[in-house]
């Protein structure tokens, strides 16, 4: 699940026991699976596929391809058919490494800027032109009094940042870029934050597919200074549509492949129905994770440290332990290095078990299922493990856009994304009001599964209900405006903007979520086989229908950004 909060008295009362102990090995014997879904089979494939080796499958590195070549291999001899590129399993995304070629040059009026200093580049956009005309766009945060298209347009708008910002709004909700009109897009600051200056620096990852994404527009952060000379009156007496001076810009960026392939694995069961195999319900999970970090850490520590202070891993990643809380984290690791004295576990491996390890092995274990049977259901089945999830949905964004079947064919995804926890422990999220939520014994989160179409969530429910899974489901991280935006956080929405009903299938989050304690050995493989046999059943009955899932809800704008 890809990352974009207090305590509660329930966390301190938890046990020693249930903050780092576990009665599974760190290493596990792997098994022959067989067809049916069974724990022992996710058990054996989770520990093959969060090993250490796979080094936490970060997309563009050697552990995301082992991770791909693992779900390809087991594709191949469960005797799905090939829907990737050429014949094959994988369909290989245009993922590639950018970094600022800091010989880029900016000058206002002949007057040359200093890159860091007086500017530096945010929207990671390339822009050449000798002369372009600047024009005043108003606050950064007001669409009310804003350019026009037509006045943006081939122009360089210069936003100020009013006094009260802190970060209320996003410089996607800027008039120019929301109007994709403006030749480049300029952000006067008081002074450039260093920290930050240091973050846009980092090379990152994009997704070269002009044909499948908007084009970006250049987004540059400069000081109030080099914004003052580019106007002949004061910034506090511009008003909106105020031209400016001439600016001379030449912003690159250096371009190259990640070091290794950046693959989905696509894989179909095909359907029994001449007239409906042509027709497909899709299920996907992720295959990559965050890779690992710089340092070793103490496991056991950071373990019990998250589960005390930030019981939603990364999601809690701004809090800091109170006196109280840094009390009972020394109490309860005081007690752990008793139990287990001259032990020490160095960790660096962010293993990404539950996120997505879970889902992307519950996957291939339905595929088995699936295509083991003797009557294979009425419509085919369309399995995709996506990359580049963690990194901006990289993998479902270029399946969307370049679908291996016709998009119109896909009825409806199914999406499993940390299906391997939702214990009583584990704060699973938060409700609309900030009210923690915790798991149980048959604990399930459905998010989105009737924003497109009411029939798909009520056939959830139903096959719930008929099929005897008596899994208790949680629509509470799924309400309008929760802050978590879930529904926007795994792949499953990458087709909902296609107006693909959808629906996403988590067991929640936890204090393990984007830790180096995201390992095997916490999984409870039980409750995973119970939510992969439910998610099956429902594959099933989607693709048995004498009919399509009916779509009731409008989609979205296609390159809009999502917001549940």
């Amino acid at each position: 699940m890809h990352q974009v909060r207090s305590l509660t008295l329930f966390a301190l009362l938890l046990p020693v026991s249930a903050l780092a102990q576990t009665s599974r090995p760190l290493k596990h014997t792997p098994r022959p699976t067989v067809p049916a879904i069974t724990a022992g089979d996710l058990e054996t494939r989770l520990y093959i596929f969060a090993d250490d080796s796979l080094q936490g499958r970060d997309v563009g590195a050697i552990g995301n391809l082992k991770a791909t070549d693992y779900i390809a291999t087991a594709a191949r001899r469960m005797g799905l058919v090939p829907a990737g590129d050429s014949g094959t399993y994988f369909q290989t995304i245009p993922l590639k490494i950018r970094s600022l070629d800091t010989t880029s040059t900016f000058a206002v009026a002949g007057a040359t800027l200093k890159l860091f200093a007086d500017y530096v580049p945010v929207g990671r956009a390339a822009l050449h032109n000798p002369a372009l005309p600047i024009v005043y766009g108003g606050e950064v945060c007001d669409s009310v009094h804003a350019l026009t298209p037509e006045q943006a347009s081939g122009k360089f708008v210069v936003l100020t940042v009013p006094s009260w910002f802190r970060g209320r709004c996003g410089l996607h909700a800027a008039p120019p870029v929301k109007g994709a009109a403006a030749g480049a897009l300029v952000v006067a600051l008081d002074s450039l934050p260093p920290p930050f200056v240091d973050l846009l620096l980092r090379p990152d990852l994009f997704l070269d597919d002009p044909a499948g994404s908007p084009q970006p527009v250049l987004v540059l952060l400069i000081n109030r200074a080099a914004a003052v000379k580019m106007f002949s009156v004061p910034l506090d007496q511009l008003r909106v549509g105020t031209a400016g001076a001439t600016a001379a810009v030449n912003v690159r960026y250096n371009l190259q492949r990640v070091p290794y392939a950046a693959r989905n694995v696509v894989g179909v069961v095909p359907g029994s129905d001449p007239k409906l195999k042509g027709e497909y319900v899709a299920i996907g999970a992720h295959s990559d994770h965050i890779g690992f970090i710089p340092r070793p850490v103490d496991h056991d520590s950071v373990r019990i440290w998250n589960h005390i202070v930030r019981p939603e891993g990364d999601d809690d990643a701004t809090k800091q332990a109170t006196a109280d809380e840094q009390a009972h984290v020394n109490t309860v690791l005081a007690a752990f290095r008793a139990k287990h004295p001259g032990v020490g576990r160095p960790d660096s491996i962010n293993n990404g078990a539950d996120d997505d390890g879970s889902g992307s092995v519950a996957a291939l274990e339905i595929a088995e299922r699936i295509a083991s049977l003797q009557h294979k259901p009425k419509r085919s089945i369309l399995f995709v493990w996506h990359t580049g999830e963690e990194r901006g949905y990289f993998g479902s964004r270029f399946f969307t856009d370049h679908p291996t079947v016709s998009r119109d064919s896909i009825v409806a995804q199914l999406q499993l994304d940390m299906v391997g926890r939702g214990g009583a422990e584990d704060e699973t999220g938060r409700t609309k009001g900030g009210a923690p939520l915790h798991g149980g014994p048959s604990y399930l989160q459905l998010i989105g599964s009737r924003r497109g179409s009411t029939e798909l969530g009520d056939l959830v429910e139903r096959v719930n209900t008929v099929g005897g899974h008596k899994l208790t489901f949680d629509y509470a991280i799924d309400s309008d405006g929760n802050p978590s935006q879930l529904y926007c956080r795994s792949d499953q929405y990458e087709y909902a903007r296609h107006g693909i009903p959808v629906t996403f299938f988590s067991t929640g989050l936890h204090s393990d979520y984007h830790q180096v304690s995201d390992e095997p050995e916490y999984i409870d493989y039980a409750h995973m086989a119970r939510v992969a046999s439910l998610v099956e059943d429902v594959i099933l009955h989607v693709a048995d229908l004498d009919h399509r899932v009916v779509v009731d809800h409008p989609k979205p704008p296609l390159d809009a950004p999502c917001s549940q």
